[in-house]
């Protein structure tokens, strides 16, 4: 048997993704349904699941909207391994009754991005949309594993230089008390309440139901790094704040209004995706993807450092993220299924503006 400290093994773990376990929940080559699978993290778990040796079908509300993606996926992985479906309304009954059909996996990560302010247009939708994957995935005999994309604001709302600590029992009752009772709430506690009550219901229907299957929840903060969609740098959710501060072209959102929070690598993130998929010891977790702490004038700082004799936006006053979050799990899958921890701030954001420099 080969010693695990050679540097060729340890090479080739790094190389052949999601191999390190024994038994995985569901075997390789078999099809994983991704939700929303266009959006920026969504094609990138599309993409990790691929390399490790799975099948994709991906829901999109219209066809056209997965065109890009199958010029990426199938020269690369090569025809047949990727298929897009439509589910034009995620909130109808039954909605993905028909996508889950002879899947052995789904990874739930199509949500209500609209940003609005109001509650009832945005919380009631994710939670039914949630709802309606675990009970499409109840039909199928075939499901062996479901991951929700939750996120970091199911969990805690960013608040500069304070201490916040982080359990695995955090939920963020603040946002969601806020968009049920403040008139004046702001679209983005909003946005968190509908997560917290997302995967929340997750949880509450999985205790009730005690389903046959496997299930986790990823828990991501601001992700950043290489966007897929050919032109998508600037709006590519959380993967466009990089890229506007090195263009300047910041829009209705300036990244520099938003709060010190924490970061983690696109990759990374689908690569949790993966392993919590996959990973019996993941079933009933809640998996938080939060890298490193980090600020917009760190990400300016690598830009000026990257490209001394180009102008971007003056550093502002904004404190820092103090939070703790219990990340450490998260980074020992990366470890145990890929070989490598977190990606590095500098690496993510340099790989976001790769195309604009």
């Amino acid at each position: 048997m080969a010693d695990s400290s050679d540097p060729l093994v340890i090479e080739a773990s790094k190389s052949e993704p999601a191999h390190s376990i024994m038994s995985a929940t569901i075997e390789k080559g078999s099809t994983v349904l991704v939700t929303g699978v266009n959006g920026f993290i969504a094609s990138h778990v599309a993409d990790q699941l691929l390399q490790a040796g799975y099948k994709v079908r991906g829901t999109v509300r219209s066809l056209s909207k997965a065109d890009y993606l199958y010029k990426i996926f199938d020269p690369k992985f090569g025809e047949g391994k990727f298929e897009a479906v439509t589910v034009p309304d995620m909130v109808a009954d039954g909605a993905f009754d028909d996508a889950v059909q002879g899947v052995s996996g789904i990874v739930h990560l199509a949500s209500v991005v609209t940003f609005s302010d109001k509650f009832e247009e945005v919380v009631p939708p994710t939670v039914k949309g949630a709802l309606n994957v675990l009970t499409s995935a109840s039909k199928e005999s075939g499901v062996k594993s479901v991951v929700y994309t939750s996120s970091s604001t199911a969990a805690l709302t960013p608040e500069p230089n304070k201490k916040i600590i982080i359990t695995a029992d955090s939920w963020n009752d603040a946002a969601v008390n806020a968009a049920r009772n403040d008139p004046n709430v702001d679209p983005y506690s909003v946005y968190a309440a509908s997560k917290t009550e997302g995967e929340r219901a997750i949880w509450k229907a999985v205790e009730q139901t005690k389903p046959p299957f496997q299930v986790a929840a990823v828990l991501p903060n601001a992700n950043f790094g290489a966007v897929l969609q050919p032109g998508g740098e600037l709006s590519a959710s959380t993967g466009a704040w990089p890229a506007q501060l090195f263009t300047g072209k910041t829009g209705l959102l300036n990244p520099m209004d938003l709060p010190p929070q924490w970061f983690v690598d696109v990759q990374d993130d689908a690569r949790l995706h993966v392993a919590a998929l996959i990973d019996p010891s993941c079933n009933g977790k809640r998996i938080f993807a939060f890298a490193k702490p980090y600020t917009c004038n760190a990400i300016l700082a690598i830009f000026r450092k990257a490209y001394p004799d180009r102008k971007f936006m003056e550093d502002r006053e904004m404190g820092e993220d103090l939070s703790t979050v219990p990340s450490e799990e998260a980074e020992e899958l990366l470890k145990k299924h890929y070989g490598k921890g977190w990606t590095s701030l500098e690496d993510s954001v340099m790989a976001g503006v790769a195309n604009l420099a």
